[in-house]
């Protein structure tokens, strides 16, 4: 097994010296590097443990003018050796890199004092106990020391001892997560193309696999860990991968994710640890992984603010970033995600409003609460917002606070109710007006809504599943049925009927209500009519023409020729020719 380690400390305390005399490694890779002395870019080295594990260093630099590299080595792994050299004691560089740790939230750490070849015993024990005391007031808490000496390799084993020790005490990796591989290098490999490496802290990476890197999605082509090449690479683990696709856009800060498993955030609700919100400057650099953006900061509550970040980055709940103000080479807060999908502030008060929920939330993700915040959510936006799944959803992907939705299911039954009473001839309430009115963003919400309730042709109906002819439509109808008893076939003109105020839709609300019997657009008879028709031309004794079918029901053109297609298309009568038909025989 693999864990991997960050260096932190002073520049110049001995940090690379140290891991070189660990490891037998050269963590100083640049020219300028060496020729300065003391570490520019991020360097990587590894060994075993006693135990048969190994260890991979991340050592980073200590210049105050290199701390965004820093910060781009600390970010993503779970454990740190602070540096603190003997005959120096506590630095100013020391302080700084201990506050990114402490924003940061990290809890495993070895205190190393090196240098004791320098410095007399009693000196060396004032340094220890002095780094200790810093290192117990932060989020790193009471961790062991050892006192050693890179150049001489005293205190070597101790240390080692101690490394084992500490290893053991990581969490355990979840190896089936999502990944988000924040890159800290990319380079190229001559006929192999792109190459980027990173600290992978959760999750598994395949030779073949598809990671998305912005609006990219790349193949990895090969893999290597520790310089050796695998098929397969799991968490915890220090990585290059060999990327195939355009990946000429990819540089450090950004992530190789898991497609279709994250969100991208350019406003986050945070709460802070540090200085309180109100005194925090507008403009400041958010740092999280290996990725440095500039972040307009709004306070809301005394520990919350909103961050309105320059560009977005893949971010989840439960994140653990840090704000720096690099005018002032200080962090002044770390931060810990509370929300990567807020609301936006659309009226007066709403400020106010958020400070008071985020007061409540912790940052741990839950995803019965999270629901019960949003109401509705599909069940892959809350996973991509690293938020569990609390139980299945209402219908599709949407997952639904049980509170909202037995409300919802109240509010459509009364909606249904509401548009019956006020459309009698119409009552169905169509599904896209229900939606609209109970404001749902999809309409298969409304179909597991209706559950319950009679649905047809895209309509929901309550107690009144057919329509009423409202008393003045009834009168109007009525007139046509006494014309028509009167003469059955003299079905009324379009001037009678207007004159009755009966358009075509009310026409076919009258039909439906079995008032009357549409024939076709504007021609309507009694009901049963069709059936008596076809009694009258069965009389005939044979085929017919429509003259002769026009005679026998006493009619006009008008109304017998849509009344003989009816006839057709209901099997009471049959073509023989283009000119005859007859009866089928057909019983009403």
């Amino acid at each position: 097994m693999t864990h991997v380690v960050a260096t932190a400390g002073h520049v110049d305390h001995g940090k690379s010296t140290l891991v070189r005399a660990l490891t037998g490694m050269e963590p100083d890779r640049l020219e300028e590097e060496r020729r300065r002395g003391l570490t520019i870019e991020l360097g990587f080295a590894w060994t075993a443990l006693p135990g048969g594990d190994r260890i991979a260093f991340v050592d980073v630099p200590g210049h105050e003018r290199l701390v965004t590299t820093m910060l781009a080595g600390v970010g993503p792994v779970p454990a740190v050796v602070f540096v603190v050299a003997a005959d120096q004691g506590w630095q100013r560089q020391s302080e700084e890199h201990l506050a990114v740790l402490d924003a940061l939230g990290v809890r495993h750490g070895l205190l190393v004092v090196t240098r004791r070849d320098l410095a007399d015993a009693a000196a060396a024990d004032r340094v220890r106990e002095d780094a200790l005391a810093h290192l117990a007031a932060t989020s790193l808490g009471r961790v062991e020391a050892v006192t050693v000496s890179g150049a001489t390799g005293d205190g070597l084993d101790e240390l080692r001892a101690a490394l084992e020790r500490l290893t053991r005490s990581l969490p355990e990796p979840d190896r089936n997560a999502d990944v988000r591989l924040w890159i800290d290098r990319v380079f190229t490999v001559r006929g192999r193309g792109t190459v980027v490496t990173g600290t992978l802290g959760a999750g598994t990476i395949g030779v073949g696999d598809r990671l998305a890197a912005g609006d990219a999605l790349l193949r990895v082509r090969g893999l290597q860990s520790l310089k050796e090449d695998h098929e397969e690479v799991d968490a915890v683990a220090r990585v290059a991968v060999n990327l195939h696709g355009n990946a000429g856009d990819v540089g450090r800060g950004d992530a190789l994710l898991t497609p279709g498993r994250w969100l991208t955030a350019d406003v986050v609700d945070v709460r802070l640890r540090g200085d309180a919100a109100s005194d925090l400057p507008r403009e400041l650099t958010l740092h999280a992984g290996t990725a440095a953006v500039p972040v307009h900061v709004r306070p809301l509550g005394d520990d919350t603010a909103r961050l309105s970040l320059r560009r977005p980055l893949p971010l989840r709940v439960g994140d653990v970033a840090l704000l720096r103000d690099p005018g002032r080479h200080r962090v002044p807060a770390g931060v810990t995600v509370l929300d990567v999908r807020p609301e936006p502030f659309a009226r007066r008060g709403a400020a106010a409003a958020r400070a008071r929920v985020l007061a409540a939330m912790t940052g741990r993700p839950d995803g019965a609460e999270e629901v019960r915040r949003r109401g509705l959510i599909r069940r892959s936006d809350l996973v991509a917002m690293g938020v569990p799944v609390p139980f299945e959803p209402v219908a599709g992907e949407w997952l639904a606070d049980p509170a909202l939705w037995k409300d919802l299911r109240g509010r459509l039954a009364s909606a249904v109710e509401e548009h019956a009473a006020a459309n009698p001839t119409d009552p169905g309430l169509p599904a896209d007006a229900a939606r609209r009115a109970l404001g749902l963003p999809d309409r298969v919400l409304v179909d597991a809504l209706a559950g319950g309730l009679l649905r047809r042709d895209g309509r929901i109906y309550g107690r009144t599943t057919a329509p009423e002819l409202p008393p003045p439509v009834r009168e109007a109808v009525d007139a046509v049925r006494r014309d028509l008893a009167a003469a059955p076939f003299q079905a009324p003109d379009a001037n009678r009927l207007a004159e009755l105020g009966l358009t075509p839709r009310l026409l076919a609300v009258a039909a439906a209500t079995g008032a009357l019997l549409r024939v076709a657009d504007g021609v309507v008879l009694l009901p049963g009519d069709d059936a008596r028709a076809a009694g009258l031309l069965a009389g005939l004794g044979g085929p017919f023409t429509l003259s002769e079918a026009r005679r026998a029901l006493g009619t006009t053109r008008r109304v017998a020729v849509p009344l003989l297609e009816y006839l057709d298309d209901r099997g009471y009568t049959v073509r023989v020719d283009d000119l005859r038909r007859r009866c089928t025989g057909r019983e009403p």
